[in-house]
Formats: structure tokens, sequence, C-alpha cells
């Protein structure tokens, strides 16, 4: 039974303690050097990318690419400053995209 490989990006600071946890983790600073990482991980057949919400805003481009294929899941989480709403994002237009309709913050007239 093979096990499916974790990796996280962000800034040293919020991604630091992923490591303990035994997943490989890929610290970044911002700029060019994303979607590189990126592309590395990909190729190394990751199952799940965790990316910091404010490494992610910088290549959203290739993170949409990313997420028309079926592996790897990408997941956006907050910082070590915090939230910026870019995950719960995700999860409700992946939310609308298999099911058809926004049912977590949805309005449903009676």
């Amino acid at each position: 039974m093979s096990m499916y490989k974790v990796a996280v990006v962000g800034d040293k600071d919020s991604i630091s303690g992923f490591k303990a946890l035994g997943v490989s983790t890929y610290p970044v600073t911002g700029g060019e050097e994303i979607p590189h990482i990126l592309n590395k991980i990909v190729r190394e057949k990751f199952a799940v990318i965790c990316i910091t919400e404010n490494i992610a805003q910088q290549v959203m481009p290739q993170i949409a690419e990313l997420n028309k294929k079926q592996l790897p899941a990408i997941v956006l989480i907050p910082n070590n400053q915090g939230a910026l709403g870019l995950g719960m994002q995700q999860i409700k237009k992946n939310a609308e995209k298999a099911i058809g309709t926004d049912i977590l913050f949805g309005k449903e007239g009676s």
C-alpha cells in the first residue's frame, strides 16, 4: 500500500511546525521561486500541496491550472499572521463545482 505524500509551501515561520509531523516543507520567501517549487513538487508526485494564502496569492493562475487535475489537491492554509479568507473561497468554489450549487453559503428561499 502506497502512502500519499504531502507538501507544505510557505514562509519559514509559518510552516516549520509541519516538519515535525513528517510532512515535506518548502520554505519560500516569494517571487519567482514559487512557480519553480510548485513544479518540482508536482513532478515528485505529491498528492496534497498545502500552501499559505499569502504565497498562493502570488501564483493563483498556476494554482487554477493545478486545480483542473485530480492530483495534487491544493489546500490554502493561513500563515502565522492569520487567514486572508482565500482558503474558504477555494472550498466554496470546489463545493459549487462538485455539486452545482453553493451549499455552504447560499441562501435558499422558501
